[in-house]
């Protein structure tokens, strides 16, 4: 296997008539050896663009793109080493499970007995033994999907790179398919690059995620971290779901304490007196602009805590109460602000009930609205 350094890496598309377009720029980033880094972030952040740079699908306009040691910048993609699952499967109509698994080693003139082999091991590993005699049509998608990594891990790569390869399954299927892909790194030992839109396949699949937005990194770092330590609004917002709630207002002074006040010209405005952490952090930042943010699990339902706080306690309105079977989510409202809380299996709240949750601040953030940027 191989680490994979990209270095201010850039891609401009030419302007039809107009200015040309940066949608790369100048991003950098290490994939560790077998590392499964997950690159995610909305259409048109950059991300699948990156990915097939790295294939060399796409010609780079600037930086540099090394595996293991070596810059692949001019090297055609049959000879970078790598190994790319795509979207829509490209599996061959006319073949069997077993030729289009085959193909690529024939090409390459492998001897037969080696194709062989290991195109039966990839089919072992991915449970397609009973299907090796089949073409595509007979298959469901979560089979051809198999097939499709099938004929990457024949190849023995050093680096597999997938391109949302899960968007057309159904959302049972991609459950299951995302953990045999998870499986499969494990087993395989391989770095792997993947790319998705969707935070929660991230979530759970990689060992690092990359976000990204408009052609920049947001931040790296590990599930956890992304989720307890967002180091700026856009990342708090895109990673979680359902997403961190945000709260614009101003710092205010609390005896030693602080607290924050929410912008409302609707009712009266929401008062949050801030725990020690999130004081010292704002300490420089008293009468300023700022962005509160929780998550919805944090937003607790007043009546089921034993004693509430009183400086983190706020009345507010139900808008919408949606039951989960093991828990509820209820959109609520200031006024100025809609959030969500994330509560006990539950059907008491009804639309325009006005009803008390109580804030956990442990993994509460402040956020610069200017930079937007953690505090």
């Amino acid at each position: 296997m191989a680490n994979v350094l990209i270095e201010n890496l850039v891609k401009i598309y030419p302007g039809s008539g107009g200015p040309d377009v940066k949608v790369v720029h100048g991003i950098n980033l290490e994939i560790r050896d077998r590392e499964f880094m997950v690159l995610v972030g909305p259409s048109g952040c950059g991300k699948s663009t990156t990915l097939r740079m790295v294939a060399g699908l796409e010609e780079i306009s600037g930086g540099a793109i090394s595996i293991d040691g070596r810059v692949v910048n001019n090297v055609l993609p049959k000879d970078r080493d790598i190994a790319m699952v795509f979207q829509n499967y490209a599996l061959y109509p006319h073949m069997t499970v077993y030729d289009n698994m085959a193909f690529g080693l024939k090409l390459r003139k492998y001897p037969d007995v080696e194709i062989d082999a290991r195109v039966r091991e990839a089919s072992a590993m991915l449970g397609l033994d009973a299907y090796l005699d089949r073409k595509p049509k007979a298959l469901s998608g979560g089979q051809r999907q198999r097939v499709a990594v099938g004929r990457a891990i024949v190849r023995k790569p050093k680096v597999f790179l997938f391109d949302e390869p899960l968007s057309n399954l159904d959302a049972k299927m991609r459950v299951s398919t995302r953990t045999e892909i998870s499986k499969l790194h494990a087993r395989l030992g391989a770095t792997m690059i993947y790319v998705t839109h969707d935070q929660v396949e991230a979530m759970t699949m990689g060992d690092r995620i990359c976000v990204m937005k408009d052609g920049h990194i947001m931040q790296v770092a590990t599930p956890l971290e992304l989720y307890n330590r967002p180091a700026n609004l856009f990342v708090a917002g895109f990673i979680g779901s359902p997403p961190m709630n945000f709260f614009r207002g101003t710092l205010q002074t609390d005896g030693h304490a602080l607290r924050f006040v929410e912008t409302n010209n609707e009712e009266a405005p929401v008062a949050i007196v801030l725990d020690e952490r999130l004081s010292a952090l704002g300490r420089g930042h008293v009468g300023q602009p700022v962005v509160f943010g929780v998550r919805p699990e944090d937003v607790q339902d007043a009546t089921t805590v034993a004693h509430p706080d009183p400086g983190r306690t706020i009345e507010v309105t139900v808008e919408i109460s949606e039951p989960m079977g093991a828990e509820t989510f209820l959109y609520l409202t200031t006024g100025a602000n809609n959030f969500i809380a994330r509560v006990g299996p539950t059907d008491r709240f009804e639309s325009g009930q006005r009803v008390k949750v109580t804030l956990k601040l442990e993994n509460a953030h402040l956020f610069n609205p200017a930079t937007e940027q953690v505090l």
